[in-house]
């Protein structure tokens, strides 16, 4: 188990605890954390999953797989460099104490 702290737009953190192979998506929808849309449950079609990673941590963060790039290019927030879909990242040890921050709009 590990840490993943989510920022909301408006500044209102959530610390959660998460399993070692969660995604992101997964922790933040068991936590309820506001946001995180996640239409299509995770299945890589609908970018409302949409997530800034705090520069700190986007090094530890395996690369955007080709479908991944193609969903935030639709995504309602204007991804950055930062961004990622947090259905694609799966919490492991590395990424304990991960800061990500949510869009004011999915």
């Amino acid at each position: 188990m590990g840490r993943v702290v989510f920022i909301r737009a408006d500044g209102v953190k959530t610390d959660t605890t998460a399993e070692n192979g969660q995604s992101l998506m997964q922790v933040a929808r068991a936590n309820l954390v506001p946001g995180i849309v996640a239409e299509c449950g995770g299945e890589l079609s609908c970018a409302t999953c949409h997530v800034f990673v705090d520069k700190q941590w986007v090094s530890l963060l395996p690369p955007k797989s080709e479908e991944e790039e193609d969903m935030l290019e639709v995504a309602a927030a204007e991804p950055t460099e930062c961004s990622r879909l947090s259905c694609q990242v799966k919490f492991s040890p590395d990424l304990d104490g991960i800061v990500v921050t949510v869009p004011a709009v999915q």
